[in-house]
């Protein structure tokens, strides 16, 4: 029995925050003092580093489970399933529905209760919960599909990832220009007349020194409300840490899936910074001594921003919709999903298209 995706969805809000909309922001430092250079340097500065040139804001009236809803629309339209034939709704995400200019997180009921419910799936067999496992949450849900699959307790799945960042940020952080919105969904299934599919994953939590790197804290202005809280990171950790872990997690998902590096096609990793994506994959390739193939990482980080939950499977559905020139897949293709994130996970899942 092979455990395939059979179709995928994907929602990319209209509206574009482009890095010189920030140009007018007051960006202070984690003791709230103001920078000594101008923020035109600061943006150039990130924009070095990260690559992000712009990003995607959802519009005022939308929440992370509208376009959760929207993206699984698209999959569920694109494997031309019955939604009624689903087992399990999962929903990634890590704050919950936060309105525009609210500063509560609203998770009851579920996101993945609201999806279902938006998708008018009257079967009560069908089990809708979410996952919070950091930015690897898509991933991740992916690998416990598979295992419900495996398990007899599941045939067809609805993976979904979806988050709003930008209703969680300090506007007076740096940091606050990485983060952007967006949804990407996937149906998982089992296929007993293919092969291929989901050849093996990895995941591993690190949280005895880890765990607070990415966190909740107060805004850089001391003059706003002590007990709103907003996403902090702490970025250098972070970038060691992912250096560090994330190449052997993802070579230890390739020994289990018994694929060699030079079978790999494309590897989707988590759009969160792109040197660190390709300091991750440098030194994967290192760890095999071999030589890095043209073109083998599709980047979206670019002009979509960091989504969190959305970056893979968004990044994902446009490659494998031919919305990337310079990215195909075909059949019998092999390629990884990787992702590392808040508490600090880390995941991979080796994959055959």
């Amino acid at each position: 029995m092979s455990i395939k995706i059979t179709g995928t969805g994907s929602y990319i809000p209209s509206s574009v925050e482009k890095n010189e909309d920030f140009d007018k922001h007051e960006f202070l430092d984690s003791n709230g003092a103001p920078f000594s250079h101008p923020n035109e340097v600061i943006i150039e500065k990130f924009k070095g580093i990260t690559g992000i040139g712009e990003r995607r804001y959802v519009k005022n009236h939308l929440t992370a489970s509208d376009i959760g809803f929207f993206a699984a629309e698209k999959a569920i339209e694109d494997a031309k399933i019955d939604p009624e034939t689903l087992d399990y709704i999962i929903v990634a995400h890590n704050f919950g529905d936060v309105k525009h200019n609210a500063i509560q997180s609203d998770i009851l009921p579920s996101l993945a209760s609201r999806v279902k419910h938006s998708l008018r799936i009257k079967n009560p067999n069908c089990v809708a919960y979410d996952i919070l496992f950091g930015c690897p949450g898509w991933v991740e849900g992916m690998i416990q599909a598979q295992a419900f699959i495996r398990a007899g307790m599941a045939k067809r799945c609805l993976v979904i990832g979806a988050e709003t960042l930008s209703r969680v940020v300090d506007k007076h952080d740096r940091d606050s220009m990485i983060y952007s919105d967006g949804a990407g969904a996937s149906i998982v299934e089992a296929d007993d007349s293919a092969s291929g599919g989901i050849l093996g994953h990895k995941t591993a939590s690190f949280t005895y020194d880890e765990a607070y790197f990415l966190y909740f804290g107060k805004s850089y202005n001391k003059d706003l409300c002590p007990d709103t809280r907003y996403i902090k990171m702490d970025g250098r950790k972070i970038y060691e840490f992912a250096l560090t872990n994330v190449p052997n997690a993802m070579k230890a998902c390739l020994d289990e899936a018994g694929v060699g590096i030079e079978q790999v096609k494309k590897i989707f990793i988590h759009q969160a910074n792109e040197k660190m994506d390709e300091a991750i994959l440098k030194r994967l390739y290192r760890l095999y001594k071999a030589d890095i193939p043209e073109g083998i990482m599709p980047m979206s980080i670019h002009k979509l921003g960091n989504s969190s939950v959305a970056t893979v499977p968004t990044l994902f559905d446009m490659v494998r919709k031919g919305q990337m020139e310079e990215h195909q897949l075909n059949n019998g293709d092999v390629i990884m999903f990787a992702s590392v994130g808040a508490g600090m996970h880390i995941n991979a899942i080796a994959y055959q298209i």
